[in-house]
């Protein structure tokens, strides 16, 4: 039986990990587990409306529980992809529901450490992010931690990528020493990463030292991003843009005010003139707010008033 499995290509959102690899899942679901020939009929449904999809999936589990009862394997996999589907759709609730159902299930039917529970596991946390509930995505992916130190070492890419998961839920809470330590872990391991996950890890790791008053370090994190950023996008791509914005606000932070008005001015510029770009636009309003304010801390108030 496959079940849901994770897209190692984008973790930045939850729905765009899973859905390339629903239809995988739910054609695995109908031929496997679906009981006296009822696939055919579901499957047609399947390349109906979102609503009707999610109904096959729905009697899938239902034919799963009255086939095989809860605790199979089987019954397992066909909630954890109805869950998954519910997360799509933007239910939320109800796809936590079934994924603490399942991973439950997991646990005492397959064990701790099973490859579908842990799959489960992962979900299951990536919902809880979904839903903003970092607290409880920081429990789950301390567990999932753990068990791939244990099973596939340090520098594993799962298990660097479960470490950045867990720092970045940490700093979310409020728990930005560990936050911290997490992050340098990520960073100083040997798995491959892409550039925009790197960047990503280095703009956790300065938000969370910034928390911490290390403002110093948190500066350098950012100049480094800007630096790769502005060489790989260009100076005034938004991405770009952002973390430059972030790069004054932490010298303002410092009550390096001087320092803070230069670096603003030059973002604002940047922005004026990749201000077609709806998105630059409304940097470019808080830029303007952010850098009025750090004339007027610089002893400035008529470069400010000349903002508006």
């Amino acid at each position: 039986m496959v079940v849901l499995t994770r897209n190692r290509n984008d973790r930045a959102i939850f729905g765009n990990r899973i859905a390339p690899l629903l239809t995988a899942a739910w054609r695995s679901v109908l031929r496997v587990v679906t009981p006296g020939g009822s696939a055919d009929s579901l499957w047609a449904a399947l390349g109906a409306s979102p609503a009707e999809r999610t109904a096959a999936l729905e009697q899938a589990l239902d034919e799963c529980v009255e086939h095989w009862g809860d605790d199979h394997p089987h019954t397992i996999t066909a909630r954890n992809n109805l869950a998954g589907k519910y997360c799509e759709i933007g239910r939320r609730g109800a796809a936590i529901t079934q994924f603490e159902r399942a991973l439950d299930d997991a646990v005492r039917v397959l064990g701790e450490h099973h490859a579908q529970t842990e799959v489960i596991r992962e979900n299951l946390a990536l919902c809880y992010e979904d839903a903003a509930r970092f607290a409880e995505a920081a429990h789950h992916w301390e567990q999932l931690l753990s068990h791939r130190l244990a099973h596939l070492g340090e520098h594993d890419a799962d298990t660097v990528l479960t470490r950045a998961r867990l720092a970045e839920a940490c700093r979310r809470v409020g728990r930005f020493d560990e936050a911290v330590t997490h992050y340098e872990r990520v960073l100083d391991g040997k798995a491959e990463a892409s550039a925009e996950e790197t960047e990503s890890w280095r703009i956790g790791m300065a938000l969370a030292l910034r928390e911490t008053g290390r403002l110093d370090s948190c500066r350098e994190q950012l100049w480094t991003v800007l630096v790769r950023r502005r060489r790989r996008l260009g100076a005034r791509h938004p991405r770009t843009l952002t973390v430059h914005h972030q790069l004054g606000l932490a010298y303002a932070r410092s009550g390096r005010h001087d320092d803070a008005a230069r670096v603003l001015r030059e973002v604002y510029r940047h922005c004026l003139a990749a201000a077609g770009d709806p998105d630059v636009r409304l940097l470019c309003l808080r830029v303007r707010r952010d850098l009025a304010a750090a004339y007027r801390a610089a002893g400035r108030p008529r470069d400010a008033a000349a903002l508006y």
